[in-house]
């Protein structure tokens, strides 16, 4: 049955049973009327008036559901639908709107994919150049400072080493930038010595200290799942330096009864209040492409813990 033949329906059974009781009920209308009889009157609508009220809230709502739904949910938590519930038309727009919910998700999966492999070819791209082109060139810069230094004053030698320290500090920073923009070491060497390298690169400067720990006993894992978790613990220790001042971080790979977990704990200043920012969504990001599940709460010491469960996949199953 439709909606506005239910509804219809609800209010000519409350009509029927006020116009009811004014036929076969003891109370009289005359002209003109008494007090008695407005009162009894007014009584009358104002029942009608609830008993319809109450029949409208009952059948309106599911659609006070799933409007609420519609305003809670987050298209980076997937899975949350709401119940269907009523029937004819209301059921068939609760179960309309999951469907869309489902074909929104499988499109953002989709272009967030895409989106993602050209970031990582990007980088790519932008590494191999810091590498061959301006790696080379400071390179080259820092063998003519030698070479110009063994030759001249010593007042000017000295110069031009101080010039050669600063030109190999930057060239060791730019090296540092590329490893980061390309995790050669994932590629090479796999996942585990990748975040080990990740927790033993940390800058002195930033007063940060870094614990890796890896279960001995993980599953295979493709290489997208790899990759993202290791994009996800690049990004907390990233913020772990930048936002949250923290002093200790502890990085753990566990195996799961379901697939393995990385947690991240910090003793920073936490999220706070703060709205999610570009790099938590793009956590976020890159877990729906895996299927993964990321949550972000407060660490039991004090600062920030961040969780990436993945199911388990291997790449036989994946290229199967």
């Amino acid at each position: 049955m439709s909606l506005f033949w239910r509804l219809f329906l609800l209010n000519t059974a409350v009509l029927i049973a006020g116009a009811a009781l004014l036929l076969w009920g003891p109370a009289t209308v005359s002209t003109p009327f008494f007090v008695t009889e407005a009162l009894i009157l007014a009584a009358g609508l104002a029942v009608m008036l609830l008993v319809n009220a109450v029949l409208l809230r009952v059948g309106l709502a599911p659609l006070q559901r799933l409007a609420r739904a519609m305003t809670t949910i987050d298209p980076l938590r997937p899975g949350t639908r709401p119940a269907v519930t009523g029937n004819g038309e209301v059921a068939d727009l609760i179960r309309t709107f999951n469907t869309m919910l489902d074909r929104l998700e499988a499109e953002r999966a989709t272009s967030s994919a895409v989106a993602l492999s050209a970031q990582e070819a990007e980088r790519h791209r932008i590494a191999q150049e810091l590498h061959d082109e301006v790696g080379q060139t400071l390179t080259a810069v820092l063998l003519e400072l030698k070479r110009v230094a063994d030759h001249a004053p010593d007042a000017v030698a000295t110069a031009l080493r101080q010039v050669q320290e600063t030109t190999r500090g930057s060239l060791d920073e730019i090296r540092r930038i590329a490893r980061r923009l390309r995790p050669g070491v994932l590629e090479e060497l796999g996942l585990v010595s990748a975040l080990k390298s990740l927790t033993a690169e940390v800058p002195p400067h930033s007063g940060l200290t870094a614990r890796c720990h890896v279960d001995t006993d993980l599953p295979d894992l493709t290489d997208a799942v790899e990759l993202v978790v290791y994009r996800v613990a690049q990004e907390c220790l990233t913020n772990a330096v930048r936002h949250a001042h923290a002093t200790r971080l502890d990085l753990s790979l566990l195996r799961s009864p379901t697939g393995v977990e990385l947690r991240i704990r910090d003793n920073g200043c936490g999220l706070g209040s703060a709205p999610e920012g570009a790099g938590i969504r793009g956590m976020r990001e890159r877990a729906l492409l895996i299927g993964a599940e990321l949550t972000l709460g407060p660490s039991p010491g004090g600062g920030t813990e961040v969780r990436l469960h993945v199911p388990v996949a291997t790449k036989a199953s994946t290229h199967g």
